[in-house]
């Protein structure tokens, strides 16, 4: 096992869903929260320039550890190597990642 492990967080944000990397995921000291810090972006070949992976790069740089909300969180793994991060849209039904549903109103109460 390695001295260092790597997680993949995947969560909702803003109507996206991010999937990052990081060295480190803890719970958060404010509840309710999970403390994500030490984001990895891969640093591969500069000759093909993924936007959404400079869109995460812009969105989280200068930013030590960000605090995603628990209820956000869709899955936390530990994995052997960082992937690609990226942001996937949250209102097409593509990815494999949907929402629970949740009834609109509670049933009527019987006497």
């Amino acid at each position: 096992m390695t001295d260092k492990s790597i997680y993949r967080i995947v969560f909702h944000n803003q109507g996206n869903i991010y999937e990052l990397y990081a060295r480190e995921i803890s719970q958060s000291a404010m509840y309710a929260f999970v403390e994500v810090a030490d984001i990895i972006f891969g640093e591969r070949s500069k000759v093909v320039v993924d936007p959404s992976d400079e869109k995460l790069k812009a969105e989280f740089s200068g930013v030590k550890r960000t605090y995603v909300p628990l209820h956000a969180v869709v899955r936390i793994d530990e994995v052997e190597k960082e992937g690609r991060a990226k942001i996937l849209p949250g209102g097409e039904q593509k990815g494999n990642v949907a929402a629970f549903p949740m009834p609109l109103k509670p049933p009527p109460a019987i006497d």
